[in-house]
């Protein structure tokens, strides 16, 4: 599979339903590849035949499963960077009025077997009660159904969970501009977070640290439920020293509002839980959205993350409690 074929997939991954010729065309201008339609059309019969793409009628074509894992497989080096270049893109995109409680926030979307649905609500809800989480409100799926743009699996239940990302989006709303680092697992002591103990740059990176971390069971919610003590998921950012009053202020308002979880600040130009900050920064932790399924997945319950994985809107999320009765015993 050769570049063009490769963004062709992408852009088919992106859309919610077909795309014709004509429209993949002009899309792939924004991967800075220029084809007519004549010559796509030809890409698009080579990925018919390789299974990857699939012909809807005269509608247009649509990506297949093994086009999906293909696609996430293929060019390691045209996704490196992915990462941060999303985050950006997503903290663009997010348009959540913190005051109204309305707009676009960031949904990481998980899935996990239907019949282990009762085994992870159990796990899950005491996390959802704590302070390492975004938000309590969710969106939850059956098989087939959809979230946003993404499709739950047959099978599977889909779980989307607010992103912290979401955060980078309502401080850069108001002018703070936020620049995501690391994402990490921070050990808690007494309930207070103490150190990082793994880290994973953003940049460069074409897989969401978070992601890594839970497939590697690398955390213990289970022990910060529990004890006080135990490991989470995190990340570190940083914002400029002339912004942090305004940012503790929009932190504050956050947290009332039921969204952030928590945020910690560090001091100016000095190292946040042994981790160095740039000049004129301030190091920021924010817990990280799947913090529940890396419950879900410590009880051996096969977990499959897609972090940052698109955008909704927040007013139509329920609690976590409305939502599972809702799902339960509809």
């Amino acid at each position: 599979m050769n570049r063009t074929m490769f963004a062709i997939l992408s852009v088919l991954d992106k859309s919610q339903g077909t795309v014709g010729s004509t429209e993949l065309s002009r899309q792939l201008l924004s991967h800075g590849i220029e084809l007519s339609e004549r010559t796509v059309r030809h890409y698009l019969k080579l990925l018919d035949q390789k299974g990857l793409t699939q012909v809807q009628a005269k509608r247009g074509r649509t990506i297949t499963d093994s086009g999906k894992t293909e696609l996430g497989k293929a060019f390691v080096s045209e996704r490196v960077n992915f990462v941060i270049n999303k985050i950006d893109s997503f903290a663009y995109l997010t348009d959540f009025n913190i005051d109204t409680l309305k707009g676009n926030v960031v949904l990481n979307i998980s899935f996990f077997p239907e019949k282990k649905i009762r085994d992870a609500i159990k796990i899950m809800a005491p996390v959802f009660e704590s302070p390492y989480v975004m938000s309590n409100r969710i969106a939850l799926s059956r098989g087939e159904d959809r979230i946003g743009d993404v499709t739950v699996p047959r099978g599977c239940v889909g779980l989307g969970t607010v992103c912290s990302i979401t955060l980078n989006g309502i401080f850069l709303k108001t002018g703070i501009p936020v620049t995501s680092r690391y994402g990490g697992v921070i050990e808690v002591e007494d309930g207070e977070p103490k150190r990082f103990t793994s880290l994973i740059s953003y940049e460069g990176s074409s897989i969401d640290p978070l992601e890594i971390f839970i497939r590697s069971r690398m955390t213990d919610i289970t022990g910060i439920l529990k004890d006080n003590t135990g490991k989470a998921l995190a990340s570190l950012r940083e914002i400029p020293v002339v912004s942090i009053n305004e940012a503790e202020r929009l932190s504050a308002k956050m947290i009332r509002k039921g969204l952030g979880g928590r945020i910690l600040f560090g001091k100016p130009n000095q190292p946040f839980l042994d981790i160095p900050v740039g000049v004129d920064k301030v190091g920021m932790l924010a817990v990280g959205g799947l913090n529940p399924i890396a419950a879900v997945q410590e009880a051996g319950i096969e977990t499959e993350n897609r972090a940052m994985s698109t955008l909704y809107e927040y007013s139509k999320l329920l609690s976590f409690n409305d939502a599972v009765s809702t799902f339960l015993y509809r």
